[in-house]
């Protein structure tokens, strides 16, 4: 009997939009059809202007196992597409891209995929018990979801090829001290605490808060001097936008600013 429960739930919340791993059965491994609605829910995120900061993290008892290769492999060998043309990469690597904040929590088994989903994320938080690991050289493979790229750039070398090369499985605090998280909490917080920080962004000017994403971005792809040649032609967009203007008038009042997103 076929499944026809969505793998991936979503919910508005004011301007935030939780995305959430639902197929905890399978310790929440993704399949082909839970990749594509991933892939989906990030791609409404991204359209809906009224939303501006997304936190995604899973029910159950694991973040994920990471991918199902019995069904995945096939395709990846095949040439498959993982994700729905069109739509919004969740790795971030491929266009299109996501521009706006996304927050990540994950709990219990973070493996494979997982890891590199946490590293295409731009916030990310840990609970005490969460052990990962980037296990695909143990499978005759290897991470073809931006661990290879983004690791070593946060990690360093020797760090990043300690766990790329071995598939050997860490804690939460060896993530933390990677860099991998930001912040191991105990997983009765854990869902709070990103919802908290999302809506901490989520107070802030949108534009203001892609603005910084892009730039980050570009000193990250195309180096810094690219980024600095981006600096005050990006301020000076923002320096027309109303939220701008707002922003000036909410420091001359010495209160919080009320943005609007234009």
């Amino acid at each position: 009997m076929t499944d026809e429960r969505p793998r991936v739930l979503n919910e508005r919340d004011g301007r935030i939009f939780h995305i959430v791993l639902d197929r905890a059965e399978k310790m929440n491994a993704f399949d082909l059809r839970m990749l594509r609605e991933l892939a989906e829910a990030v791609t409404e995120y991204e359209a809906d202007e009224s939303l501006w900061c997304a936190v995604v993290y899973a029910n159950g008892e694991h973040f994920t196992a990471g991918l199902d290769l019995a069904e995945v492999g096939p395709a990846v060998r095949s040439g498959a597409a993982l994700f729905p043309e069109g739509s919004v990469d969740p790795l971030n690597l491929h266009a299109a891209k996501r521009e706006k904040p996304l927050v990540m929590a994950v709990q219990g088994w973070c493996l494979t995929i997982g890891i590199e989903l946490l590293l295409a994320a731009d916030i990310r938080l840990a609970a005490e018990g969460a052990r990962f690991g980037q296990i695909e050289i143990n499978r005759g493979i290897f991470p073809f979801g931006g661990a290879t790229i983004r690791l070593p750039e946060i990690a360093g070398w020797g760090n990043a090829m300690r766990w790329l090369l071995t598939g050997d499985r860490f804690d939460a605090h060896e993530a933390l001290r990677l860099g991998l998280v930001q912040e191991v909490l105990p997983e009765a917080a854990l869902r709070e605490k990103a919802i908290e920080i999302a809506r901490t962004v989520a107070k802030q000017a949108p534009l203001g808060v892609r603005a910084t994403l892009r730039s980050a971005r570009t000193s990250q792809l195309k180096g810094q001097e690219a980024a600095i040649a981006e600096l005050l032609v990006i301020a000076r967009e923002l320096m027309d936008s109303e939220d701008a203007a707002e922003g000036i008038r909410s420091f001359l009042e010495r209160r919080e600013g009320d943005f609007k997103g234009r």
